[in-house]
């Protein structure tokens, strides 16, 4: 056995007890993992936080592990603070828009997520913590202007991919809203944003190569899981962009598919933050 793939096992293992012990109800996560749960939705608390989750299936889960149990944008990301503005690209159901709403009590997150099914479900999730210090999007934040269909063919509401409507092999998927970054932060008056997190299966690239100059200078730090297999660009030229825009960029490859997901974070250089 390769020390890859001996990693890839451990951790899998390790998600096991975390979750098992991590979560209210450990019943019902096994329950959910091995097709055994009722159909529909359920609630699931993670322990200790205060906090529940409707979820539909194994993968929302794994979502609420990585985000509340593991911490993976705190480890591969930073500690948010009481103020900060914090922008949520790619909010699924809500596990990231909630933690960083409660952790900043004082600031805001705006949460972007053009998935209709996963969007009700981020809606009921933030209505039910009660984390009045969000707004909430149904849309798609890109870098240029154009029209986006959803890419359904994965299966996993999860893993929905925004396409250019114009593209080749486009599917059936539905046409979405979708907001230029620049658009958005004008439109809304932001110069300042604290943390950007971004978890769009691909639609990194678009948001952070594309963006204005002037925009991507508003941004002071940068959590992301970057995915390398869904468009032809890898994580490397964002490195390369991130430093050239005068931040400091660390990776972090994903220990279940190294080839394919990781993390990344950037901060801006001393000296070279706006405002």
């Amino acid at each position: 056995m390769t020390a890859r793939l001996a990693r890839k096992h451990w951790y899998r293992l390790r998600s096991i007890w975390t979750m098992l012990a991590g979560f209210d109800n450990p019943s019902q996560t096994i329950a959910i993992f091995t097709g055994r749960a009722s159909p529909g939705e359920k609630t699931i608390s993670p322990r200790g936080t205060g906090l529940t989750f409707a979820v539909r299936d194994a993968m929302d889960v794994w979502c609420l592990k990585e985000t509340l149990l593991d911490r993976v944008y705190e480890r591969f990301g930073f500690a948010i603070e009481p103020g900060w503005t914090v922008l949520d690209i790619g909010a699924g159901i809500g596990d990231f828009t909630i933690l960083a709403a409660r952790t900043a009590p004082q600031g805001h997150v705006y949460a972007f997520e053009p998935f209709p099914e996963s969007f009700a479900l981020l809606r009921q999730n933030v209505d039910r913590n009660r984390a009045s210090n969000t707004q909430l999007f149904p849309t798609a934040a890109t870098g240029r202007p154009r029209t986006l269909t959803l890419d359904t063919s994965s299966g996993e509401p999860l893993m929905v991919e925004s396409i250019d409507a114009n593209a080749e092999d486009v599917g059936d998927g539905p046409n979405i809203a979708s907001t230029t970054l620049d658009e958005f932060v004008n439109q809304h008056g932001i110069d300042r944003i604290d943390l950007l997190k971004l978890d769009c299966e691909g639609a990194e690239y678009d948001i952070l190569l594309n963006s204005p100059a002037a925009t991507i200078a508003c941004i002071q730090r940068i959590a992301m899981e970057y995915h390398d297999h869904t468009t032809p660009h890898t994580h490397d030229e964002l490195v390369d962009f991130l430093a050239g825009a005068g931040f400091r960029v660390e990776t972090f490859p994903s220990p279940v598919h190294p080839e394919k997901i990781g993390y990344l974070r950037a901060a801006r250089e001393s000296g070279s933050r706006k405002g």
